[in-house]
């Protein structure tokens, strides 16, 4: 094909990639909450609802531990419809009792106990699942936030690249490259629109993941408040992290269970009181009664070696927690403190692409480098400008990695 009938075809291509660019670029937007906000509301979403349930549930049962049991009345009617002189009912014994447990040797006390422990512990879980939620909110409007700033990136680099094929093509018509070049910068722009229909297309999806995790009303198509940009302001943390007050808990509730399962090796004794009507006499009598079982063979010695045994692994779930809990905030630390430095780096880096680029630019239309060497720095600058998302996106995680081992939402505080 002759150079003058295939440059306009190049001219007409890059005009086409172009319009298709702008016209994909979205008319409207829904801008997600801040961060802020969307953590507020927390107490609003599923999570939130299902750990507030297994709370009122948990303090009903400790309200139901301390309940006494319900006495037991009843009817016995002795020496009647027999035989003889006991043929009727004139002769019987009719006696109305009432029966009570007495729960001696501290039962009541040790099962509220144990209820308060395993109440206690469930709160703990109900805190963590939600500071949980507020890491992966906190995650997806980062991602989501990053996903918007590739697609920006790729339209810029998708406009880079059509100047570029511009400025080549041009060169081309004035004979000073040859039609190769042309071709190759139409190339490249299809593969830049490519890549920016590929960023379009994760942006869109970490909107709708972020849309659906913040039990947002209408779909979000923007992210205008940063959390990239928000350094992490990191305290010293007072007290132990969340999993260990866990593990700790589910070992106390653990130990209380060992003391009901002893006292209930002791008889359970129950009390009795009730009126006997002697018929044949035309006489009422009181009755009292203590009943109470022989421990002759049940001691419930299994029960308390198996409480005993659950009690050893929840101490040694305590000692593991400890131990990951210290190995892993020491790794969450230095991974902050590497993810900012990676961000002030990957900073510079983007500025000086960018001058390279710029002085790339003016030497490629002075015609004094080549057009592989204006690629190159182009390239350079869109690879750096993506590190310096991942930096950001880095320390993000980091910053959720360490707020969860403090017990705290990232970049805030979970209610």
């Amino acid at each position: 094909m002759p150079a003058k009938s295939r440059r306009p075809r190049l001219a007409v291509g890059l005009t086409a990639t172009a319009l298709a660019a702008a016209l994909s670029a979205p008319a409207w937007a829904d801008p997600a909450p801040a961060y802020a906000d969307l953590l507020s509301r927390l107490g609003q979403t599923p999570s939130a609802a299902e750990a507030a349930a297994l709370i009122d549930a948990a303090e009903a049962r400790v309200r139901q531990s301390r309940v006494r049991p319900n006495p037991t009345a009843g009817l016995e009617l002795e020496n009647a419809f027999g035989s003889g002189p006991f043929s009727g009912i004139d002769n019987a014994e009719t006696t109305l009792s009432l029966s009570q447990n007495l729960e001696l040797w501290g039962r009541r006390g040790a099962r509220v106990s144990v209820a308060e422990a395993e109440a206690a512990t469930v709160g703990l879980r109900s805190r963590l699942a939600l500071i949980d939620l507020a890491g992966r909110l906190a995650l997806s409007y980062a991602e989501a936030e990053t996903a918007e700033r590739r697609a920006d990136l790729a339209q810029e680099a998708l406009d880079l690249n059509l100047a570029d094929a511009r400025a080549a093509l041009k060169l081309v018509e004035e004979g000073r490259e040859p039609l190769l070049r042309g071709i190759q910068g139409e190339a490249e722009s299809a593969a830049a629109r490519a890549a920016f229909d590929e960023a379009s297309a994760e942006r869109d999806a970490a909107f709708a993941r972020l849309t659906v995790l913040a039990q947002l009303p209408t779909p979000v198509t923007s992210v205008p408040a940063t959390l990239l940009d928000e350094a992490p302001a990191r305290a010293p943390s007072a007290t132990d992290p969340l999993t260990v007050q866990v593990a700790e808990a589910e070992r106390e509730a653990a130990e209380r269970r060992i003391g009901v399962e002893r006292i209930r090796a002791r008889p359970d004794v129950t009390a009795s009181v009730g009126v006997r009507r002697y018929e044949a006499e035309d006489a009422t009598a009181l009755t009292f009664g203590l009943s109470l079982p022989l421990p002759l063979f049940d001691r419930n010695r299994g029960n308390i070696d198996a409480a005993q045994a659950d009690f050893r692994a929840a101490d040694a779930r305590v000692a593991s927690a400890r131990q990951d809990a210290r190995a892993d905030r020491l790794a969450a630390v230095a991974r902050l403190d590497a993810s900012a430095s990676r961000v002030s780096a990957a900073d510079a880096g983007v500025t000086a692409a960018e001058e390279a680029y710029r002085l790339s630019r003016i030497g490629f239309e002075a015609g004094r480098i080549s057009q592989l060497e204006l690629r190159a720095t182009r390239a350079a600058l869109i690879s750096a400008r993506n590190a310096a998302l991942d930096a950001r996106l880095a320390r993000v995680r980091a910053e959720i990695d360490l707020a969860r081992l403090e017990g705290r939402a990232p970049f805030g505080d979970a209610r």
